[in-house]
């Protein structure tokens, strides 16, 4: 295992790091029992998410007795300073520890950043708990490359975390701008949530980046906690061969896979094209149902209301068959 400085924390972590996402597959036994298995492969960078239905619950279990072992990153999507600061408890209480090291903001819109960043908003409550000794570090994790962006001019933003893989290249010019600002940047969805059959590839080609801290792949096996720390053991550049094989995953993938790069916005009918796409996603690839249909249902506007204007793919730069897309997600959701 290779371990590297993330950013200005300071912190000394695994280049590996285990995603919580689908840990809500699997018991709380089998949760702590796969901890084993992390420990011996030298992975010390645990990611969670308050939205995670049980992650934070499990995690919590699995970890007692061994905190001091892990650096332990959560996040919340709440907006404000009230609703931060009682997500921040909440973690602390599920994750049965006093001490967080990166807590972040998960996933906001550039409106939502705003209310984030004003007064009586969700950086108050984080700067508070900071000072409280509850948490050690701040950071953000995004979709959208405008809020990347802004993320990188905010001083107290330390770390930032954003999809990036074989087919989801849109951020590499902001990634390099972490390195020179000493952000640490978080690689998230290296699958692409599962699309990407060739793990070890996939792998391969973000640890060959050097502007890459870390790499967070989900996790429910052990059988899957090895396999994804021998296919970042070799973090030299990528040869000619690979190379041509990332291309031949492009181009497999790139007609019928959204990066939710945002250009299809806006839909005519309020649709959250993006977000469709990602929860399906989650349904189909992941196997989370019950959760990839509980984020879809907080959709204020569904699949099923798409008209067909075909306006979105008019303004898509990979020309995907959106109103087909659509249909597809709406049948699959049920509305």
């Amino acid at each position: 295992m290779q371990y590297v400085t993330l950013g200005k924390t300071g912190l000394r972590i695994s280049r590996v790091g285990f995603g919580g996402i689908p840990i809500q597959r699997i018991t709380r036994q089998e949760c702590t029992a796969l901890f084993d298995a992390v420990i011996e492969a030298g992975i010390n960078y645990i990611d969670t998410a308050r939205g995670y239905t049980v992650s934070e619950a499990y995690l919590g279990e699995a970890l007692r007795g061994r905190r001091d072992k892990f650096v332990l990153a959560t996040k919340s999507m709440a907006r404000t300073r009230e609703a931060m600061a009682a997500d921040i408890e909440t973690s602390l209480k599920n994750l049965q520890t006093d001490y967080i090291d990166l807590y972040q903001i998960h996933n906001p819109n550039d409106a939502q950043l705003d209310t984030v960043l004003a007064p009586g908003g969700a950086m108050e409550a984080l700067l508070e708990a900071k000072a409280q000794g509850k948490i050690g570090h701040i950071g953000l994790t995004a979709h959208s490359q405008s809020v990347f962006e802004r993320a990188l001019t905010l001083d107290e933003i330390e770390t930032i975390m954003f999809p990036y893989n074989i087919v989801e290249r849109q951020g590499e010019a902001l990634i390099a701008r972490c390195k020179d600002k000493n952000v640490g940047f978080i690689a998230m969805k290296p699958m692409a949530g599962g699309a990407i059959e060739d793990a070890e590839l996939a792998m391969r080609y973000i640890v060959a980046n050097p502007d890459v801290t870390l790499v967070i792949p989900g996790m429910y096996c052990a059988d899957e906690v090895w396999q994804n720390v021998k296919a970042a053991e070799n973090v030299a550049p990528l040869t000619d061969q690979e190379r041509a094989r990332c291309e031949a995953v492009l181009t497999e993938l790139g007609e019928h896979f959204c990066r939710r790069c945002n250009y299809c916005a806006p839909c005519t009918k309020g649709i959250s094209i993006p977000s469709v796409f990602l929860f399906e996603g989650y349904l189909s690839r992941y196997g989370l149902e019950t959760w990839a249909r509980e984020r879809y249902a907080t959709l204020s506007v569904k699949a099923s209301a798409c008209v067909g204007c075909g306006v979105c793919e008019t303004r898509c730069p990979y020309h995907l068959p959106i109103r087909q897309m659509l249909r597809e997600s709406a049948e699959k959701f049920g509305e």
